[in-house]
């Protein structure tokens, strides 16, 4: 009969004291953490995020693009929402409105310089005789530099329209929100460079992400969210122009998705740096990747259903074709056809062929929100400090 030791007889009551007071700690460090109050957002980026940048510019999506809570265009690339108007929910602040949606608007609390189509670095080609936005981050960059300069001498000047501009110490407490990257491997992916090239584009794209965000530092921000790149292989419009990329196991494009991977390591890699250079900001890296790919991965498990297939598209296998885009109208046997929505976008993954549906950007707020997925792991309301509680 084995006989019972003093350490085997204590040793559920010692690790149950352990436990407890290992609760005690993280409970009192969460309660002595307070919550952020972020009066403000100002949020740089692509489609990911342009809430009506691209619209007020050169051209506004049509229906049914903002059907599914608008119920009209709001010059927003999906059915509804993006993560980002989560984001300023959460905070009960108003959606953002675009730096270019100059007319009667309210930027009290914010604005946002992203625009659908937007790269990092200078693209090789704009619109109307390129696919991209001529707003690259380094011109948000100077737009979000002469807006603090131009709302600062409106609101100390007064008038009636200075209520309507950001308070001057808003700047150093709002929250400073990236989501961009995605089309500057599109630009390499369709610029017909090499899986080796564009990888070897990378650090530079990197590079001068970083620079902006240094930028935007000494301009007075210091707090700053920062979301990596998705898995742009298992998008239609990758899927249905490169037929012959090899498919994982889910259906997605292996060498773009590991391109976007290579991005998101040398991104991190850039985070950490400038939390180096920068000890008195609060950058957070958050893995936006990892939540998109569990949508193709497990749609099932999450409500889910056809994530590799566009909802408002035509033709193919991924019900989607650059030629005929959602929206327009196509002439099939003679037959005027109008390129609208699915049925049922709440349970669809992705919206337009490039874009997410509100219900997959709602779900992937849900789980960024919380912080499993940031470094370091903080949830949202907490992303003005600098240390995980």
């Amino acid at each position: 009969m084995e006989s019972r030791s003093p350490a085997k007889f204590h040793s559920p009551v010692v690790s149950l004291f352990v436990i407890i007071s290992i609760a005690t700690i993280v409970s009192n460090l969460v309660f002595a953490t307070k919550e952020c109050v972020f009066p403000a957002i100002f949020n740089f980026g692509d489609s990911n995020s342009d809430t009506g940048g691209l619209a007020a510019s050169l051209f506004a999506p049509t229906p049914p693009y903002g059907d599914t809570y608008f119920h009209r265009p709001a010059g927003r690339f999906s059915d509804g929402r993006l993560i980002i108007d989560f984001i300023a929910k959460n905070f009960g602040l108003p959606y953002l409105s675009a730096y270019l949606d100059s007319l009667g608007t309210n930027f009290l609390h914010g604005a946002n310089f992203a625009t659908a189509a937007s790269t990092i670095r200078l693209p090789p080609s704009v619109i109307p005789q390129g696919g991209f936005s001529p707003f690259y981050l380094d011109i948000q960059y100077t737009q979000f530099r002469e807006f603090k300069a131009r709302t600062q001498f409106i609101r100390h000047h007064g008038g009636v329209f200075a209520s309507l501009m950001p308070k001057q110490e808003y700047f150093h407490k709002a929250l400073y929100t990236f989501d961009i990257g995605q089309n500057d491997l599109g630009a390499g992916f369709f610029g017909n460079l090499t899986i080796q090239q564009v990888n070897a584009s990378v650090p530079d794209i990197v590079n001068a992400f970083s620079k902006n965000v240094k930028d935007i530092y000494d301009l007075g921000a210091r707090s700053f969210w920062v979301h990596n790149t998705g898995p742009i292989g298992c998008l239609p419009y990758i899927l249905a122009n490169f037929l012959s990329a090899e498919r994982d196991v889910y259906g997605c494009a292996k060498p773009y998705n590991e391109v976007a991977m290579y991005f998101n390591h040398k991104l991190k890699e850039a985070v950490l740096q400038l939390r180096k250079d920068f000890p008195l900001a609060a950058i957070t890296y958050v893995d936006i990747y990892s939540v998109k790919y569990t949508l193709f991965s497990n749609p099932k498990k999450y409500g889910f259903e056809l994530p590799l297939v566009a909802c408002c598209g035509y033709g193919g296998k991924y019900n989607y074709s650059a030629s005929v885009e959602c929206g327009e109208n196509l002439e099939a046997n003679g037959t005027e056809i109008f390129v609208g929505s699915c049925q049922m976008p709440s349970i669809r993954v992705n919206w337009d062929g490039i874009h997410y549906t509100e219900a997959a950007n709602k779900f992937i707020f849900d789980q960024i929100s919380s912080g499993a997925f940031s470094e370091p792991p903080l949830p949202l309301n907490m992303a003005c400090h600098r240390d995980s509680i």
